[in-house]
């Protein structure tokens, strides 16, 4: 396996993926979760990926001027080296946005600190009691670190959470709701809906219940993606 292909594909462009900006996805191979409904399977379950950096920054210096943006997503890019990765990008003109797991904040912590990084899609994947059932990871401690840290640090972030209505009631995402406002969240919450694929890890089909928005508090602001 090349060490060097952490790349297990890259998407030319999107307009949704990176708020207010034109950009490209680089999907980073492997995960530190297992979440039920994840469809990436592929890309969690890779042993290398398709490209280098090199691929990425020779792709990038063909869209320079026509680009705003590069998102690192996964996976979860944080168990690469992004630090070399992030420098590059920023140089050739891009800014860039993570999307993470949170499950390494130190890593975090180095890119935001560094100002390699200019926006993150932080994934609140359940409430402490459901965690571990739901991403296969007992590690509530690390997102949160990360939570608290973006907060104290006044970083441009969204929190968003995927919706099955099977694994997460109307009273968790108010549960978790409750948590990042007594943690000093105050931006929008975005719920992203399941959408039903022929594969996921979980081998889980669309919810047999139905999620009753009626029930959410109005305690952050909420867009549903």
């Amino acid at each position: 396996m090349s060490k060097n292909r952490v790349i297990y594909d890259i998407t030319p462009f999107t307009h949704v993926d990176y708020p207010g900006k034109l950009a490209a996805i680089a999907w980073f191979f492997g995960c530190n979760m297992r979440c039920i409904y994840c469809y990436n399977s592929d890309i969690v379950f890779s042993e290398e990926g398709r490209y280098t950096p090199d691929d990425l920054y020779d792709f990038l210096g063909s869209r320079v001027g026509l680009l705003d943006g590069v998102v690192l997503s996964g996976g979860e890019p944080t168990l690469r080296n992004l630090g070399p990765i992030c420098r590059r990008i920023k140089e050739m003109g891009f800014a860039v946005k993570l999307d993470t797991n949170g499950l390494r904040p130190d890593r975090i912590e180095a890119l935001v600190n560094e100002g390699l990084i200019d926006y993150i899609a932080l994934d609140f994947k359940a409430k402490n009691g459901k965690f571990g059932y739901i991403t296969g990871s007992s590690r509530f401690d690390h997102f949160a670190r990360t939570l608290d840290f973006l907060i104290e640090a006044s970083f441009d972030f969204e929190v968003r959470t995927t919706v099955h209505a099977d694994l997460l009631e109307p009273e968790d995402i108010n549960t978790m709701m409750k948590e990042l406002a007594q943690r000093g969240y105050k931006n929008t919450y975005y719920l992203q809906k399941f959408i039903p694929t022929q594969s996921n890890i979980g081998d889980i089909g669309a919810p047999q219940k139905e999620f009753d928005t009626t029930k959410l508090e109005k305690i952050l602001p909420i867009v549903w993606r």
